[in-house]
């Protein structure tokens, strides 16, 4: 497709999943006016100035890059006015005001990574996992006042399989979710496409933001519960829980685990160690840690843990 059918656009996006969604519109030929993503960070101990992953590959790209710290200042205002692109494109990216997303005469288009209406919010890829869905997908919507809340353009749908976590659904969604976004940009510059407002479903799912207390493992939770929570925080944010053992009381994170249907002989929540195997009971069996994390230690298989590790008979998670 040529350039000059294509519309002009500015991009807004921080992580990795918009990164790689920008790449895909250059890769396909569009007039990329402008970038705009989160200011520069200080991060590790020295304190190190980090740029976000969409910063990285403009840099790279030699595009233009804005890093307003104020979305409704008139000076960010104005140089978005002066890029004069037709239509902005908006991949995990903060909530834009009215003043922002009204300008392009095409509209804002957002790229959703789950099936609206269902799991709108800020950690959809999550939520999806820990919930136990099967499916799942991408949205093009247009951006309104309300979050997530836009008129459908278009969706993709994949499969949710026993073995995705996290990391490998994110990484599915990001190949479907790309060319997803370029057709929709076409085809509203082709005027091929009509916007159909959300549909109203008895019950959707929330996505809300992630945090130390939706991520802290509940061990009153089923046997699948615990798996799923697991996997859908796996390996970013991961879950976590306290671990009293030996006296200590310590706080560590789960990447993986799976589960063993049998009649449990301990209490809920009391730690096994059988066949080299950290097993922790519950209410239908028992969750095999495949995967652990001590503080200050680095992520280990359970089995080169047990080895350095004593767990004292009436070790508890909690």
């Amino acid at each position: 497709m040529n350039k000059h059918t294509l519309p002009t656009l500015v991009f807004f996006g921080t992580p990795e999943f918009a990164r790689y969604c920008l790449a895909h519109l250059v890769e396909t030929g569009f007039n990329i006016k402008g970038v705009v993503t989160a200011p520069d960070r200080k991060a590790g101990r020295g304190k190190k100035v980090t740029h976000s992953a969409v910063k990285e590959y403009a840099i790279a790209k030699k595009l233009e890059v804005l890093q307003p710290t104020n979305l409704k200042s008139p000076e960010f205002i104005g140089q978005l006015q002066a890029l004069g692109a037709e239509v902005y494109a908006v991949v995990a990216f903060r909530m834009l005001p009215k003043v922002v997303w009204s300008l392009p005469r095409l509209g804002t288009i957002n790229l959703h990574a789950s099936l609206l209406p269902d799991y709108k919010g800020a950690a959809p890829i999550n939520w999806v996992l820990i919930n136990g869905e099967t499916e799942t997908g991408v949205t093009t919507f247009l951006i309104d006042e309300a979050i997530d809340s836009g008129a459908v353009l278009m969706k993709e749908t994949t499969s949710i399989v026993p073995e995705d976590n996290f990391e490998t659904l994110h990484n599915r969604l990001l190949e479907i979710g790309a060319p997803l976004l370029a057709a929709t940009l076409i085809q509203l510059s082709n005027k091929t496409i009509t916007a159909k407002k959300q549909q109203v479903l008895e019950h959707t799912n929330a996505a809300p933001k992630l945090n130390a207390e939706n991520t802290r493992i509940q061990w009153t939770s089923t046997l699948k519960q615990l798996v799923n929570h697991i996997r859908g925080l796996n390996p970013y944010p991961v879950a976590w829980t306290y671990l009293k053992n030996s006296g200590q009381e310590l706080r560590v994170k789960i990447f993986d685990a799976e589960a063993l249907y049998e009649s449990p002989k301990e209490e809920n929540g009391t730690l096994v160690v059988k066949d080299s195997k950290l097993m922790i009971a519950s209410a239908e069996g028992y969750l095999i840690c495949k995967e652990i994390q001590l503080p200050n230690k680095k992520r280990m298989n359970a089995k080169a843990l047990l080895n350095g590790y004593t767990i004292e008979v009436g070790a508890i998670v909690y």
